[in-house]
């Protein structure tokens, strides 16, 4: 993650231009680099609380697994299961009773998932490109 602005702490930081697979020799030819374009359009600078960091500093950011899972069940599996519930309680009255059982459950899910607080901890490291290496900051909640 690049740097972009950063101030009391504080450092609003957007993904580096390169892909992911941006190493490949084929990458002009690649459909990954061509929907990274796309979706990299219009995206807004991330906070991120960390030490002393200059626009332009690359930040090597990383979650806890456990939030990581977490976080991946409230978005997926939170919105299926009601979806099922809702179907499920509605399909005695017919089959477009029990789509909209289905419909307003994965609404709902979907709407608590949103509501839910679930910060994850990042680990934010400050990469040296001079050096190499990685300057470890301190775990910060976002």
């Amino acid at each position: 993650m690049r740097v972009v602005s950063a101030g009391e702490g504080l450092a609003w930081v957007e993904p580096s231009e390169q892909s992911g697979c941006g190493a490949c020799a084929s990458k002009s030819a690649c459909g990954v680099g061509g929907l990274s374009k796309v979706f990299r359009r219009g995206r807004a600078p991330i906070p991120v609380a960390c030490g002393e960091v200059r626009p332009g500093d690359e930040l090597n950011i990383g979650m806890d697994e456990t939030d990581l899972l977490r976080i991946g069940l409230y978005a997926y599996l939170l919105p299926t299961v009601l979806a099922l519930v809702g179907a499920g309680l509605l399909s005695g009255r017919g089959d477009a009773a029990a789509l909209a059982g289905a419909l307003a459950g994965t609404a709902l899910g979907l709407l608590l998932a949103r509501l839910i607080p679930r910060a994850p901890r990042l680990n934010v490291r400050h990469v040296d490109a001079r050096a190499s290496t990685f300057e470890p900051d301190h775990p910060t909640r976002s």
